[in-house]
């Protein structure tokens, strides 16, 4: 683990979270695409639709047991390792909750999809700063991001959740002089999980250039080759979180 983190240089990152609670109240409501279940992988092989979309999510479940493997043999202890467990189960229920949706896409599935997605975020965090409390606050409110969405059509509180990692642990990061090795592994997850937030724009541009594979699929594959990055990073030992308390 990190040196303490003292209590004047967890403000920046203090201060940054408000800044964006503050930019989305003042935004508004964001809504989801009236599109968004138009994906651009509509083949149907073995009686599965949108095949690539569903078979795709197999990464996110070998990434989860391998993570478990690794868990089981890391030195990470307390705070960190429940964060770390929450985050490593959140990935295999993520495989099954984006399958579950992918076979037929709608609102109603969709809630199983972005719930466990919420909850990796949350435990990604607290696995992070190794901290009961922030695991105790965030998990509560990753389910409620979703089900807030689910209830008013707003996606603020889960956008604001995805988005908390990657501002917030290089933040912290740097702040800790965390060694360059832990600053790498998560800056590498992190452009990973840009470029599949990018894929998932182009996901028909994606399925036009490519034919085989759409924008989509290939989000997946980066999100959790972005997950395995984070398994390894945080399974490694104390040294890859920080102390906030």
């Amino acid at each position: 683990m990190t040196p303490p983190l003292h209590r004047s240089k967890q403000l920046p990152a203090l201060y940054a979270t408000m800044a964006v609670i503050l930019a989305m109240v003042l935004y508004g409501p964001i809504a989801q695409p009236e599109h968004y279940h138009a994906f651009a992988d509509q083949r149907s092989w073995f009686g599965i639709d949108h095949l690539g979309d569903v078979l795709s999510n197999l990464f996110f479940l070998l990434v989860a047991a391998w993570g478990a493997l690794r868990l089981k043999r890391s030195p990470l202890a307390g705070n960190a390792r429940m964060g770390a467990l929450v985050f490593i189960a959140a990935l295999a229920l993520t495989a099954f909750g984006s399958t579950w949706y992918h076979l037929a896409p709608d609102n109603a599935r969709l809630l199983w999809d972005r719930l466990p997605i919420a909850l990796a975020c949350a435990a990604l965090l607290a696995t992070v700063l190794s901290s009961s409390l922030a695991l105790l606050l965030l998990i509560p409110a990753a389910v409620a991001s979703v089900f807030w969405w689910q209830a008013t059509g707003d996606l603020r509180p889960y956008l604001l959740l995805q988005m908390a990692p990657l501002v917030l642990i290089p933040l912290l990061q740097w702040q800790a002089g965390a060694a360059l090795t832990q600053r790498r592994a998560f800056g590498l997850a992190i452009g990973l999980y840009v470029l599949a937030k990018l894929c998932e724009v182009a996901d028909h541009a994606g399925m036009a250039l490519l034919t085989v594979v759409s924008g989509h699929t290939l989000k997946h594959i980066l999100a959790a080759a972005a997950a395995a990055v984070i398994v390894r990073a945080i399974t490694a030992g104390p040294q890859q979180t920080l102390d906030v308390s």
